[in-house]
């Protein structure tokens, strides 16, 4: 009896020695290791952003004065992707920290990262047990000497005059041949490394057919029709690659490139669009929601009100995981309500003093009323300001125009810092709650700047898009 308990007591031990160890393998297998040794430098702080959604935005680890080598377990949800490392490093223990970053790769390997923060070219940085950017940085450097090659080809075939003859037909040869043989080392070089995340990368560098007779406008045409041929639309890992945002941004500024005037911009980015967001609904939802997200994104910044209304149809697409749609929506719609004709709706906001003040239209000796959304972080914004803060300097301008900005900050602190280090001839105010607050919202502003010029009856008569277009429309009239 005493027998059979020890044995009975001593199966249930091992079971849960086995349940223990599997447990502890489970909680290895969970994370990876990734250890930072440092060379050359008295400290650093450490800093570990993931690639996300276009931006190295949010730190995973944070790590402060380490001296020779720091360790970290790199969780599987975050793998395999792109990272940054920053180095805010002293090189002597007096020294104010200076930063440094290097850009690497992780999979589901443990990775060592041996690295002087003044010397991070690949060349110089070692990486113990690595093969994701070993093989990254390889192809990278032979794709250089291979890539100039079709270049040189292309630059005499875009130049040459006239297309056609027999030294024209020669190169236009001679660079298909090449163009052809530099697709096969990619394509060879891809299923070489086809269990490593790096490899989808590779399929951006390729070299797109070129119809070099046809007119500009039909060759762009042709491009944006077969730019991401390549590009595998169910693969949700390219929105880990800080490459695929790169290589949209590039298609982009092909289409940018062409245009010679705002409409001309519109249109052409607005095309550019459509056919993009096509090709990405044959994919995976959450990167066909990327990539109308992206347009949205780049829509809402230059005003392009077209391309806008053109992504309502993809918002509507079950399939679309769009992150916008909200605010979509809700610029399409005020897209029809904030209309030439229609009334400016009253506000709230507040004043420096914390007082409360309600607008309801202009001052009576004044013509037009300029209403300027703005944010004081936003770049764009404090140029507009600028321009305008000259511009109404002018008595003969001030005398048509009355004006009133008002900050979206989400930060009260933030408009007043800003608003002390300004003397503006004009009342600013502080919409309270910022971007979220009742009057962004009634306003319909989901970024800035953001205009309106209306009348005392506050009707809105224009939304001007600068400075000029405020000038031609009040001297215009």
């Amino acid at each position: 009896m005493r027998n059979r308990n020890c044995r009975k007591n001593f199966g249930w031990l091992i079971g849960l020695l086995l349940m223990l160890c599997s447990s502890n393998l489970y909680a290895v297998q969970d994370s990876v290791k990734l250890t930072v040794r440092l060379r050359g430098v008295y400290d650093s702080k450490i800093t570990i952003t993931p690639y996300r959604n276009g931006l190295y935005k949010e730190p995973l680890k944070e790590l402060a004065g380490v001296q020779t080598e720091v360790t970290m377990a790199i969780p599987k949800a975050y793998l395999p992707g792109q990272f940054l490392l920053r180095m805010d490093y002293r090189k002597q223990a007096a020294d104010q920290p200076y930063p440094s970053e290097f850009i690497f790769f992780l999979n589901k390997d443990d990775l060592t990262i041996g690295i002087n923060p003044l010397h991070t070219q690949p060349d110089s940085v070692r990486l113990k047990n690595d093969q994701e950017n070993t093989a990254y940085f390889s192809f990278m450097q032979e794709n250089v000497g291979r890539r100039q090659q079709l270049i040189i080809l292309e630059q005499v075939l875009a130049e040459y005059q006239p297309k056609g003859n027999r030294f024209y037909r020669d190169v236009e040869k001679e660079f298909e041949q090449k163009r052809t043989k530099y697709n096969e080392w990619i394509d060879q070089e891809i299923v070489q490394n086809q269990d490593l995340f790096v490899s989808r990368i590779f399929t951006f560098q390729k070299a797109p057919g070129v119809d070099w007779y046809a007119s500009p406008e039909d060759h762009l045409k042709q491009q944006g029709e077969h730019y991401f041929d390549e590009i595998d639309f169910q693969d949700t890992l390219l929105l880990r690659t800080q490459a695929f945002n790169q290589y949209v941004t590039t298609y982009m500024r092909m289409f940018g490139m062409q245009a010679t005037s705002k409409p001309l911009q519109d249109s052409l980015f607005t095309l550019a669009g459509r056919i993009a967001c096509e090709k990405a609904s044959a994919g995976h939802p959450k990167v066909y929601g990327w990539m109308v997200d992206y347009f949205y994104q780049g829509f809402e910044a230059l005003a392009i009100d077209p391309g806008i209304k053109m992504l309502a149809k993809h918002i509507q697409d079950p399939r679309c995981l769009t992150s916008k749609k909200q605010e979509i929506l809700r610029r399409l719609d005020g897209m029809k309500k904030l209309v030439v004709g229609a009334k400016a709706p009253a506000f709230e906001a507040e004043m420096a003093n914390e007082m409360q003040v309600r607008f309801k239209g202009i001052s009576k000796d004044k013509d037009y009323g300029l209403l300027v959304f703005y944010d004081s972080a936003c770049l764009h914004c404090k140029e507009l300001l600028r321009n305008l803060h000259k511009w109404y300097a002018e008595p003969e301008h001030a005398a048509w125009l009355d004006v009133i900005t008002l900050s979206v900050d989400d930060v009260r602190s933030d408009w007043e810092s800003f608003h002390r280090g300004e003397d503006y001839a004009w009342t600013d105010l502080w919409a309270s709650g910022g971007i979220n607050s009742q009057l962004a919202n009634d306003y319909y502003i989901l970024s800035t700047p953001v205009m309106f010029i209306i009348d005392a009856e506050n009707n809105i008569l224009h939304l001007p898009q600068s400075i000029d277009e405020v000038n031609q429309f009040i001297f215009g009239n």
